[in-house]
């Protein structure tokens, strides 16, 4: 169940001190903006892209309307390269789609509230699914780079929660389960588009450097598959609100010290560049079964 955040009205006087003291006021602020911009009551699916995806928002369909974050309130300007500080809105269907073109993350100095603002906004805007992409490395060494990989769990190693700290009485209960937290619906139903869709954990870790081969080992005996700095965070706040989770990570390297070369930041983008149409047109193809 998708849980309201809209169910009391403060006066006016103030809305602009819930605003700034609660994070899912922000949210509902930011969803009526996009909502105003976008010309639509409400939005069904959100999609975020991870750095080097911005091929996918083509394949997964032209925008009816795009709009800078900056115009939305609530919103951190992304400064990785990789990210564009706007979101679209696509039509597919009977669909009404939410595509962010980038994310920020915690290594840039945010909080965990700013980092899940996008979601939070999105599900306060009607989204019932959130679709997660990232860039990441390649623990299991049968991955190759450019390949597509379906998200089955994660390890959240970022040391923060989303749920930390004072709630409003009206969100739910911070103790959220997590059990499914990658929906199995979701996943089975993209591997009937692709059998050849493997599946992994992903480990999210604060960054922004990436991991010694030491961690790397560390990971891997943990039950790591691939390795990241984003969308564990944005995956419990989610589930929190109820939303289904779907996330796929393009392996865009081999994880620390399981290749002879250097890890670079332009190779990731480059790698995940070159695969991200493909899984921008499963995703597509994907979204009429949400």
């Amino acid at each position: 169940m998708i849980v309201p955040m809209s169910d009391i009205t403060a006066p006016a006087d103030l809305q602009s001190d819930l605003q700034a003291s609660d994070p899912f006021a922000r949210a509902e602020a930011s969803a009526a903006a996009l909502r105003k911009r976008a010309g639509v009551d409400r939005f069904d699916v959100a999609v975020v892209l991870g750095s080097g995806w911005l091929a996918a928002a083509d394949a997964i369909g032209v925008a009816e309307r795009e709009v800078p974050i900056a115009d939305l309130g609530g919103f951190r300007q992304p400064s990785v390269k990789g990210h564009t500080p706007s979101v679209r809105y696509i039509k597919k269907g009977h669909l009404h789609v939410l595509l962010y073109l980038g994310r920020i993350h915690l290594y840039e100095g945010h909080d965990p509230q700013a980092v899940v603002h996008g979601v939070r906004t999105a599900i306060a805007a009607g989204c019932r699914t959130v679709v997660l992409t990232n860039a990441a490395g390649g623990i299991n060494a049968g991955y190759a780079v450019g390949q597509p990989v379906l998200i089955s769990d994660h390890l959240n190693l970022t040391g923060r929660s989303p749920l930390w700290g004072p709630l409003p009485p009206r969100v739910p209960s911070r103790f959220t389960d997590l059990t499914n937290v990658y929906s199995p619906r979701l996943r089975a139903q993209a591997r009937e588009l692709d059998p050849s869709l493997a599946e992994g954990v992903y480990a999210g870790l604060p960054g922004p450097h990436f991991e010694t081969p030491a961690e790397i080992r560390m990971l891997r005996g943990a039950g790591a598959d691939l390795v990241g700095m984003s969308t564990v965070l944005e995956a419990i706040a989610a589930r929190h609100l109820g939303a289904e989770v779907f996330g796929i990570s393009m392996v865009s390297n081999p994880a620390a010290g399981l290749s002879d070369g250097p890890i670079d930041h332009q190779d990731v983008l480059a790698a995940t560049g070159t695969s991200a149409a493909r899984v921008g047109t499963l995703i597509a193809e994907l979204l009429p079964r949400m």
